[in-house]
C-alpha cells in the first residue's frame, strides 16, 4: 500500500490478517516560501513513491494488489506527454486563492480555499492562460497511480474526486457549470473510479500488480477503523484533525455544507454505489504541537509532550485555542488565530503545553458535536487514529473533552489498512469490507476520567474569532 502523507510516504505490505509484513518510508516535505503559501515538489514525490514501493517489495517479494491513498486536495498539474510537472504542486493548506474564492463568492459560486478548484485554475492562469497545453490535473492519489502506471493511468476515486470542488453533488462526475466559470479544460481531468476495484497495472514495480484501491486519507482511515455502518465515527489527528461519521448510502440532506459547519463526503464507492458520510475539521491540531517545538522552542521533540503535559494535574488556568490557521467546524472563520490566554508568572512550559493538548481536545470536541447535529446519528464511541493518537495524556485530554469512550486503531495510520482492504476486496483477499475490517480490533480503550471546562475553553475561543476581517469574510 503506498500512503502518501503531508510529510513522508510510506509503503507498506499487508498481510491477509491485516498485520504489516514491512513498512518502508521516505521523508518529503512541504515548502512554505511565504504566509500562506503551501507547496509540494511533485517529481519528489514521484521518486519517494517509486523508491519506497521498491523497497518494500524488495523486501517481502512480489504483491497481490496495490491501494493508494494520499492527502486529498492537493493539486498538481503535468505534461502529458512528458509526464513532468509544470510547476510546485499546490498544498491543500494553501490559502493564496483566498481572493479569487471571494471573487466567486459575491457571483454566487461558493468554492472554499483549500479545495482543489481554485488551485487548479491558479496553476492553469500561470502555466496554459490560453487552455491550449495538454495538460494533466490531478489530486496527490491521481500522480501517484500516473507514477507507478507508468503514465498510464489518469484516474482518481469518488473520494478524493469529492474535495475538489469540482464534481457533481451526487458524486458521480465533473460538474461542468463550474468547470465553465474556471476555465478549466475537461480533457485536464482524471477519470472518476470506484474506490474499490482494479483500474488498471503498477508498470513500475516487479510483477506490474493491478491496481485495485485508491481513497483519500481520510476515508481510508474510516474504512481502515471499521467505520462501516451509519453512525460510526472516527477521528484522525494529523497536520490537521477531521472526524468522519458514516452516514449510509444516502446523500446528506446539505448540499454544501450543514448548519453545524461539516459538510458531506464520499465515504467510498463500490461497484458504482456510493457510501456517503459526513467531515468535521480542524485546521491546525499537530502543527500546535509543531508550532510548540519549532516556533516557540520549548520542547525538543512531539514526543516530549506527553511527559510534560502529564508531569502536571491541569493546565494552571491556562487555555489555548488552536486557530493557527483558521477555525474550520462549526464556524469556519479563516480569519480566527490561535489565543493563548490565562498566563501568570507561576505559568510553566508544563503547563503551556498540557493548555496545547487540551485546546486540540476541545476543538475535537467541537467537531464531535458538530456531525452529531449534522448527521443526526448518535457517536456512542469514537475511533482515533493519526500521530496524536500515540501521546497517551493528549487521548487522555481527548476522551475528556468529548466525554466518550475512545477507541485507538490497531497501527497509528489507519489509512493504510483502509487502502488494503479496499484493494484486498477487488482482488479476493477478503469477500467484503465487513470481512476485511473483522480481521482487526482496537488496540486499547480510553474512558473519560474528569470534565474539562468548556465553557472557560468557549470564552477563548470567541476571543480568537475574526482577528484578520477580509479572511473572515470568506464563505462557502
Amino acid at each position: 500500500m503506498v500512503d502518501v502523507g503531508t510529510s513522508s510516504v510510506r509503503a507498506s505490505v499487508v498481510r491477509d490478517d491485516a498485520s504489516f509484513a514491512c513498512v518502508e518510508r521516505v521523508a518529503v516535505g512541504a515548502r512554505s516560501p511565504a504566509p500562506g503559501v503551501v507547496e509540494l515538489d511533485a517529481a519528489a514525490i514521484a521518486r519517494a513513491v517509486l523508491d519506497a514501493a521498491a523497497g518494500a517489495v524488495e523486501a517481502v517479494g512480489p504483491v497481490d494488489a496495490v491501494g493508494i491513498t494520499a492527502q486529498r486536495a492537493s493539486t498538481i498539474l503535468w505534461d502529458r506527454a512528458s509526464g513532468e510537472p509544470v510547476a510546485p504542486g499546490i498544498g491543500w493548506q494553501d490559502l493564496r486563492t483566498v481572493g479569487r474564492c471571494l471573487s466567486l463568492q459575491s457571483d454566487g459560486l461558493r468554492l472554499a480555499p483549500n479545495q482543489s478548484a481554485t488551485k487548479l485554475a491558479y496553476l492553469l492562469d500561470a502555466h496554459d492562460p490560453r487552455r491550449e497545453r495538454d495538460l494533466c490535473f490531478g489530486t496527490v492519489d491521481s500522480w501517484v497511480a500516473w507514477t507507478l502506471s507508468r503514465g498510464d493511468l489518469h484516474v482518481t476515486d469518488a473520494t478524493n474526486a469529492g474535495v475538489t470542488g469540482l464534481v457533481r453533488l451526487d458524486g458521480s462526475a465533473w460538474d461542468p457549470e463550474v468547470l465553465a466559470v474556471l476555465a478549466i479544460p475537461e480533457r485536464s481531468l482524471p477519470a472518476i473510479v470506484d474506490s474499490s476495484g482494479v483500474v488498471g497495472h503498477a508498470l513500475a514495480l516487479p510483477g506490474a500488480p493491478p491496481i485495485a484501491g485508491i481513497v483519500g486519507d481520510q476515508q481510508g482511515s474510516l474504512v481502515g477503523q471499521g467505520c462501516l455502518a451509519p453512525g460510526q465515527a472516527k477521528a484522525t489527528f494529523g497536520t490537521g484533525a477531521m472526524l468522519d461519521c458514516a452516514t449510509g448510502r444516502e446523500r446528506p440532506a446539505f448540499a454544501v455544507k450543514g448548519d453545524a459547519g461539516t459538510f458531506p463526503i464520499v465515504a467510498r464507492r463500490e461497484h458504482g454505489v456510493v457510501h456517503w458520510g459526513i467531515e468535521a475539521i480542524m485546521l491546525a491540531a499537530g502543527s500546535c504541537v509543531d508550532w510548540l517545538r519549532d516556533g516557540l522552542g520549548i520542547v525538543r521533540d512531539a514526543a516530549e509532550t506527553d511527559g510534560l503535559a502529564g508531569s502536571v494535574r491541569d493546565a494552571g488556568g491556562v487555555t489555548f485555542v488552536p486557530a493557527l490557521a483558521g477555525i474550520g467546524t462549526p464556524l469556519w472563520d479563516f480569519g480566527a488565530r490561535g489565543t493563548l490566554v490565562g498566563l501568570s508568572a507561576s505559568t510553566t512550559r508544563a503547563e503551556v503545553v498540557r493548555a496545547v493538548l487540551e485546546g486540540v481536545a476541545h476543538r475535537a470536541a467541537d467537531l464531535c458535536e458538530a456531525a452529531e447535529s449534522d448527521s443526526g446519528h448518535s457517536i456512542e464511541r469514537l475511533r482515533v487514529d493519526g500521530g496524536m493518537s500515540e501521546n497517551a495524556t493528549f487521548v487522555q485530554v481527548l476522551s475528556d473533552a468529548i466525554r466518550r469512550p475512545l477507541e485507538l486503531a490497531p497501527v497509528a495510520e489507519a489509512t493504510t489498512l483502509g487502502a488494503a482492504y479496499l484493494a484486498g476486496v477487488a482482488t479476493g483477499a477478503w469477500a467484503s469490507l465487513e470481512e476485511a475490517v473483522s480481521t482487526t480490533s482496537p488496540r486499547g480503550t480510553v474512558e473519560p476520567r474528569r470534565r474539562l471546562d468548556r465553557s472557560r475553553w468557549l470564552d477563548a475561543r470567541a476571543r480568537a474569532e475574526a482577528v484578520v476581517p477580509a479572511m473572515s469574510a470568506i464563505r462557502f
